[in-house]
């Protein structure tokens, strides 16, 4: 039996919400708000409207584990067409991790999510299944989730590409501490994506949105506050099974790309009291363990607009 039937077949065995999932959920109360949408995390199939969207979109962002299996958050983009849906669970990837990246030379037989963005249009989907092909320029997805999300705290933008459609690994810098300049980054961001792991699950990528200065820096931590969604908790469910995360932080005038590997936490006040902005009492924390700098995104943004209704900063 092959790696990606036996993930299927476990998957299609263990479907709904996880326990970390279900953990977080009734913490935060939600728990039946959530059970309304589970039928959202079963085995899907691409197909009708997910077909279109998928084949004209140029972004996506990957989360998936380096050959040593720490885990990291990496951009994929391409024309239109570069997202191919070759069958109801099959996706095809017409792409390369650059060098640099370190997902390059990502291995196949693990589990792989993506989330596909329309930032222009304030639409995204996640798709997460095993990676069963891993090179010559394609990425192979079989597909065990698919699912729309909310626009809440998409920041419109309008990308083109560049002449050069597959950046190289000049300028790549390795670490595990932030720079000034990594720091500023982060500040000015108003939007990243971040990449969890579930043992039975799989991977998860999230986007993540808010006013400029929503991830606040102290050091080698970063932490920002959970503002209201689908209720959902696929990140914060996994975290509390695995601490893994990754983190993509771009900027979409230059191109510059930061790419965070470490372990996150989720902190919740006390008796589930509110505190700052989103009024909804937790928020997430992360602490770095190795990065990545360089300018690993090809696409650049010609126009852009806020998001009209993030939260307003406290402090």
């Amino acid at each position: 039996m092959s790696a990606s039937v036996t993930a299927a077949a476990m998957h299609q065995a263990d479907v709904g919400f996880h326990p970390g999932e279900l953990a977080v959920q009734r913490r935060a109360g939600v728990h039946t708000e959530a059970e309304r949408l589970s039928p959202m995390l079963e085995p899907a199939e691409l197909r009708g409207g997910i077909v279109a969207f998928l084949a004209d979109r140029t972004l996506a962002v990957l989360t998936a584990t380096d050959a040593d299996g720490q885990l990291w958050t990496s951009p994929l983009s391409g024309a239109p067409g570069f997202l191919e849906v070759v069958s109801p669970t099959t996706l095809v990837i017409h792409a390369r991790l650059p060098e640099g990246d370190p997902l390059h030379g990502l291995a196949a037989g693990q589990q792989a999510g993506l989330v596909v963005v329309e930032l222009a249009a304030r639409r995204r989907v996640r798709v997460n299944g095993t990676l069963t092909v891993a090179g010559g320029g394609l990425l192979v997805v079989e597909v065990e989730q698919v699912y729309g999300n909310c626009p809440q705290y998409i920041h419109q933008r309008l990308l083109a590409g560049t002449a050069d459609d597959q950046p190289g690994p000049g300028g790549v810098r390795y670490g595990a501490r932030l720079s000034a300049a990594d720091a500023e980054l982060i500040r000015a961001a108003d939007t990243f994506f971040l990449g969890t792991v579930n043992p039975e699950r799989g991977a998860d990528t999230s986007h993540k949105g808010g006013a400029p200065g929503f991830v606040r820096v102290e050091g080698d931590q970063l932490w920002w506050r959970d503002y209201p969604g689908n209720n959902l908790f696929n990140s914060f469910g996994n975290l509390a099974v695995d601490p893994s995360a990754a983190l993509l932080f771009l900027n979409f005038d230059t191109g510059e790309t930061l790419q965070l590997s470490g372990t996150a936490e989720v902190e919740w006040t006390v008796a589930g009291r509110p505190g700052g902005e989103g009024h909804t009492g937790r928020r997430a924390v992360f602490t770095l363990q190795k990065l990545v700098a360089g300018h690993l995104l090809p696409s650049r943004q010609v126009a852009d607009n806020p998001y009209p209704r993030n939260p307003v900063l406290t402090d």
